[in-house]
């Protein structure tokens, strides 16, 4: 006997789904299989859904189902309807299994764990498969004990299936290698197996892309859609996401949690960006928009090969999307990064002078910290105190050289331009270069040897307060 397992048309609207587990935290692998089933519900006009597989329940927490809602809404991933919880559908997944029983795809098993061991045991000595295989699969329901039983399904003991995966291709498993898996343990708890199924097919989900590590479920789930006559969701198997050093992605190499790279200060268009690009490629398109994305992305287009996480690629795709970012959206998510980290919000003076130096922070910005920390002329109030290096540039010379600047800015018009001007002419008149006073301006506004342009600061900080610090330094 020979199967192949073929999915229905890809001509129904488009449902997919993420499935997590509250066990722990949302994992950058996990964030990035749900950014995957999202771009490809949203880009063909279909639903998105999202379901937590809790019925883990010692492992499980509400707090960890949280985290993963919050890491979604992190990464701007929204979902239709409501979050469904698996281990509330625990009567539906009963009802299948004694569906199943009922029409003979299924059966019962009496056998005990001991005998179930004592039968591994023996293959173990005698060098045989250790897959067990129930006595009670053909047994007729009058010769059944009153005894405590499991409800297993019946898989096909010959032949082969062959799952055709829009990602790994045609790939075909033995069927003698397939056991005949539980349905509903000896206290009626259904399995895990059998929940994704019956979760799937009522959700309505048609298309399944989620991780290789999957693959092997994959056939044993075939055999319930196979036994209810159900159609079959399109399969797209992903490959994990490595480390640099080619081996799966773990904390050796570094943060993994979706939360963990919200707190870094990484914004959430350039972590979309980089996790699309990260095991799928269009052409040669290395940073695109949102719509972009959802508009190319595809099943073909995703690699057979794990791919591997690179920080530097990573940091420089969020470096390109700060500086591409609206100034008021950069400005809102700069807020909720304040918040996830418990720093203190910024006041409302502090949020106007920022969003009038937005142009010149978030240029060579890759996180957020980068660009507070270039906003920290802006942020401190007077007296500015410079630190060790900027100090140096604070001599008695430039001190004066200083003082005289201060009554040309008091009639100056405050535009770049003739900001520009006084402060070149009075680098000339002491022959040096304009250059060279950048350092003691610096220091005086900023307090700090690296800032933004010395002209940017100026006019964000406006006449009063650029004269005051430039007084304050020269004292």
């Amino acid at each position: 006997m020979s199967a192949t397992a073929t999915a229905a048309p890809e001509t129904r609207p488009v449902v997919t789904r993420f499935a997590p587990s509250p066990t722990g935290a949302l994992h950058i692998g996990g964030a990035r299989t749900a950014l995957f089933n999202w771009l490809y519900a949203r880009g063909r006009g279909g639903k998105f859904l999202l379901r937590i597989e809790d019925t883990d329940k010692a492992r499980s927490s509400e707090a960890n189902t949280q985290a993963i809602l919050d890491g979604l809404t992190w990464l701007g991933l929204d979902w239709d309807g409501e979050p469904i919880s698996q281990a509330a559908r625990a009567e539906r997944h009963k009802e299948v299994a004694h569906q199943m029983l009922s029409e003979g795809s299924a059966y019962k098993c009496f056998s005990t764990p001991e005998e179930i061991e004592g039968f591994r045991e023996a293959a173990r000595a005698n060098k045989t498969s250790t897959l067990f295989r129930s006595p009670w699969r053909d047994v007729a329901e009058a010769d059944h004990p009153d005894l405590p039983y499991v409800i297993r399904i019946k898989a096909p003991r010959e032949g082969e299936t062959t799952l055709h995966d829009r990602v790994q291709g045609a790939v075909t498993w033995q069927n003698e290698q397939l056991d005949d898996m539980v349905l509903l343990r000896s206290d009626g708890s259904p399995v895990y197996m059998l929940a994704v199924v019956v979760d799937d097919h009522d959700m309505g989900v048609t298309h399944v892309i989620r991780g290789d590590d999957h693959l092997a479920n994959a056939f044993r789930q075939n055999m319930i859609y196979e036994a209810m006559g159900w159609d079959k969701p399109v399969l797209a198997h992903i490959p994990l996401i490595f480390g640099p050093d080619g081996k799966k992605l773990s904390k050796r190499h570094g943060a993994t949690g979706a939360a963990e790279y919200q707190a870094m200060g990484y914004p959430a268009a350039g972590m979309r960006n980089y996790l699309t690009r990260l095991g799928w490629a269009h052409g040669d398109a290395e940073f695109f928009t949102d719509a972009q994305a959802r508009d190319w992305f595809d099943l073909d287009g995703i690699g057979k090969s794990p791919a591997r996480f690179d920080f530097k690629k990573l940091e420089n795709l969020c470096g390109q999307h700060m500086a591409a970012s609206d100034n008021a959206a950069l400005l809102h998510e700069l807020g909720a990064f304040l918040e996830a980290t418990g720093q203190l919000p910024l006041t409302d003076a502090q949020s106007d002078a920022m969003s009038r130096a937005m142009d010149s922070l978030k240029e060579r910005a890759k996180t957020f910290p980068d660009l507070l920390e270039k906003a920290h002329f802006l942020l401190i109030e007077r007296p500015v105190v410079p630190d060790q290096k900027a100090a140096k540039a604070l001599d008695d010379v430039h001190k004066g050289i200083l003082t005289e600047l201060t009554p040309q800015l008091q009639n100056a018009s405050w535009t770049r331009d003739d900001l520009e001007g006084i402060v070149a002419a009075l680098a000339e008149a002491h022959e040096t270069k304009l250059g060279k006073l950048a350092g003691p301006l610096r220091a005086a506004l900023a307090g700090r040897p690296v800032s933004p342009s010395v002209f940017d600061m100026m006019l964000v900080l406006g006449r009063d307060e650029t004269i005051a610090r430039i007084k304050d330094a020269t004292q």
